[in-house]
């Protein structure tokens, strides 16, 4: 294999140095540090490496058997702070994290051999790869506290924060099982250009947010910053000059491995102590470019690149060596090329190990559901319950309405898992805006019922944080129309981890989110959202959409049961228009309220992920529908009914994944099916529903009303845009003949 500037640049200023007087490694490796000689060869031998992967990435490209290219070169200093830090500390690294990955390894008691192999079958897209299994190259390992991250940029920012926010929580609540031991600290790693994201922001301004009210969050930033994002370069003393003014700062040169290393245990011993932020700033080059594919001389001048190479971290960790006279340069050059003759080996080595072979086989940590477990998970709940609190208490009696079905409900699941926290934007002291969280903080207690700031990435963070630790999260985004600006938190970050980690790491959680519209005007498109195509695109996925009390109740309890089960990430759609109706077709007919279900029918009143609600039995005519559509469908149905006609109406229920099977039987009994969707025309859940029909070879006629393609307006206009029952009834006579 040729070799580059780099490896070139290296062995060459090696075979040039001259040894010093020979000193004892128990001893630092120079005056005015603490990294012993000792130590400082162990992390050497780590960043070389570590460099000798990204070596071997770029030649298992060039013969068409390695598929990731973005390397660590340059920022091997990142050692140190794994050699500072414990191996039970969760970490969410950056993906320049060679050597940090391989140190953790080590420091795991792991063969040096082992960690080596984990990157490259991960190169390699290798099924044998122990953390995603061949579906991404990440750094990520159940068995070294590190939580996988894939490329998004600084999406894993909030997530960090929230894990360092849950070790402390999980405390205090006397959860059993939590994920960390006591005292531990979160360290997340990122580079410059990252720190500009807004996700990033938001991850400081949290973590700045608590220590400031004194809550305890034992994180460590780390900005490993080598100037330059691809090719947009980072003005100089930017990081230095952006950061929180209540976060405090460590600094040190990561090309000098005792220095990274001295600060890097300052920083960690002040988070560890003092159970508060710190930021950490590592000053890199970046070597090699950006990936295999990038041409750094298209953009950066060749003195640029030279200096970088006078900085490169392994040679500077080799001239310490040199010059404390622990090792003389051709015993170093002897050992570079042993160890890039192993690495080379255990490549080749990697490409012959199997592969991701059938669509089945990769997308099954999507979703492993399993209904079994999940109904006994709600059994177990129920049972929970009961003991806490005995079967039907008084105040639990009555009908409900949803608003009042959901709280009964949410009050019934935190009283069976003392995990379960509930937060969001004014839910505790205020009770929620409608009202459906009241009464929830006076009874469980600021530690599990709290507001957060008012940032939707870093609401989802903080759950995201607290799933990954032990806790079983379940927070409210306020409207549905809030929801999009954080949505990579739950696309990029919640979706993501169990496809990356093979089901090794898992979110449990249940976020619930008040939308759709139909509120008689008020409040405009913020508080009247129709759109839930982001959320149906997003892969394992489950997201439910009760419109009926009971079947809220019911819902609510599968969701949180099959988080607890099966790790589902579950986003629960309620219906703002629906909170409080009491009547079906006449004032005073209490026909949309349904009484409490103690925990002795719970099993019996289960609703599975994906199980369909039909009315009627009617044989000319299915109605399709979900959420406000299902009172106008029935409200339409009962008209056409009392006229001789035979409706049924199906509620979806499930909007992912929808309920395919009882979609099709219930379509196959009429031959005609109409979809009242009151979502858009465009990207609306009807679209889903026809090609399932179709791709099911429905032979029967299909029609569909929706909303249309418009955001919703203030005031009586919103009735223009929105699907309405005279909308129904008119297409259900038309396809009735």
């Amino acid at each position: 294999m040729a070799r580059d500037t780099v490896e070139t640049h290296f062995t060459d200023s090696v075979a040039a140095m001259i040894p010093g007087s020979r000193r004892d490694p128990g001893l630092p490796v120079r005056p005015g540090t603490t990294l012993t000689g000792a130590r400082c060869r162990e992390l050497f031998e780590i960043q070389l490496a570590s460099r000798l992967l990204d070596i071997a990435a770029r030649w298992l490209r060039e013969q068409g058997e390695g598929f990731y290219t973005i390397g660590s070169a340059g920022h091997e200093g990142n050692a140190a702070v794994a050699a500072a830090l414990r191996v039970t500390d969760p970490a969410l690294l950056h993906y320049r994290s060679g050597a940090f990955y391989l140190a953790r390894s080590a420091q795991a008691g792991r063969l040096a051999e082992e960690g080596l192999r984990d990157v490259l079958l991960g190169l390699t897209a290798a099924a044998e790869e122990p953390i995603a299994g061949g579906r991404h190259k990440v750094f990520g390992h159940p068995d070294l506290a590190i939580i996988p991250q894939t490329s998004t940029i600084a999406s894993h920012l909030p997530r960090a924060v929230g894990v360092a926010f849950a070790i402390e929580r999980a405390r205090k609540l006397g959860v059993s099982g939590a994920a960390w031991p006591e005292g531990s600290i979160a360290v997340c790693s990122f580079g410059d250009a990252s720190a500009n994201h807004a996700s990033a922001l938001t991850g400081f301004n949290t973590a700045a947010y608590c220590a400031y009210q004194g809550l305890p969050l034992p994180i460590l930033f780390v900005c490993e910053d080598n100037g330059i994002g691809i090719s947009v370069r980072t003005p100089p003393g930017w990081i230095e000059a952006s950061g929180h003014p209540l976060i405090p700062r460590f600094r040190a040169d990561g090309c000098d491995l005792p220095e990274a290393y001295d600060a890097a245990c300052q920083a960690v011993e002040h988070v560890r102590t003092r159970r508060s932020p710190a930021f950490l700033h590592l000053r890199t080059v970046r070597l090699m470019g950006h990936a295999g594919s990038d041409v750094e001389s298209a953009y950066r001048a060749p003195r640029e690149i030279a200096a970088d190479l006078e900085r490169d971290p392994l040679l500077a960790t080799a001239r310490s060596l040199v010059e404390a006279g622990l090792v003389m340069p051709d015993e170093l050059l002897g050992r570079y090329e042993t160890i890039r003759e192993h690495v080379l080996k255990l490549a080749l080595e990697s490409t012959r190990r199997p592969r991701l072979r059938s669509a089945r086989e990769i997308m099954e940590p999507l979703a492993p559901r399993r209904p079994a477990q999940v109904a006994a998970q709600v059994a177990r709940q129920a049972a929970d319950r009961g003991e806490l609190f005995g079967d039907t208490p008084p105040e639990r009696e009555g009908s409900l309405t949803l608003a009042q079905s959901i709280n009964r409900t949410l009050a019934d699941l935190m009283g069976a898992h003392p995990e379960m926290m509930l937060f969001g934007e004014d839910v505790a002291r205020k009770g929620g805006v409608y009202g459906v969280t009241r009464g929830l903080l006076k009874r469980f207690g600021a530690g599990r019922v709290f507001d957060t700031l008012l940032d939707e990435q870093a609401l989802l963070g903080l759950a995201l944080g607290s799933a990954n630790s032990g806790l079983l999260p379940v927070p409210e985004i306020q409207y549905l129309a809030y929801l999009h600006n954080a949505l990579d938190q739950l696309r990029g970050e919640a979706a993501t981890l169990r496809f990356f980690s093979q089901g090794a790491y898992r979110n449990p959680m249940v976020v619930r989110v008040p939308g759709y519209a139909y509120q008689k005007g008020f409040g405009g498109h913020f508080h009247n959202d129709n759109s839930v195509a982001a959320l149906r695109d997003i892969p394992g996925l489950v997201v439910a959409s009760p419109a009926r009390p009971d079947d809220a109740a019911a819902m609510l309890r599968t969701c949180v049961a099959a988080a607890k089960a099966d790790g589902e990430v579950c986003v629960f759609l309620e219906p703002i228009a629906l909170y409080n109706t009491r009547d079906l077709m006449d004032d005073g007919d209490n026909g949309w309220l349904t009484p409490y279900v103690p925990p002795s029918r719970w099993a019996e009143t289960h609703v599975p992920i994906g199980k369909a609600r039909a009315y009627g039995d009617g044989r000319d005519l299915t109605i399709v529908t979900f959420g406000n559509g299902l009172r106008m469908s029935l409200r339409a149905a009962i008209r056409l009914t009392a006229e001789g006609h035979g409706c049924r109406v199906l509620d979806l229920r499930w909007l992912s994944p929808l309920p395919v099977d009882d979609l099709l039987r219930a379509a196959d009994l009429t031959g005609k099916v109409l979809i009242a969707d009151e979502t858009r025309g465009t990207g609306g859940v009807s679209e889903g529903v026809i090609a399932a029909l179709a791709d099911s070879g429905f032979a029967g006629r299909v029609a569909r009303v929706t909303s249309r393609d418009s955001f919703v307006p203030l005031g009586d206009a919103a009735a223009h845009v929105l699907l309405s029952e005279a909308d129904i009834e008119e297409a259900a006579r038309k396809l009735l003949g």
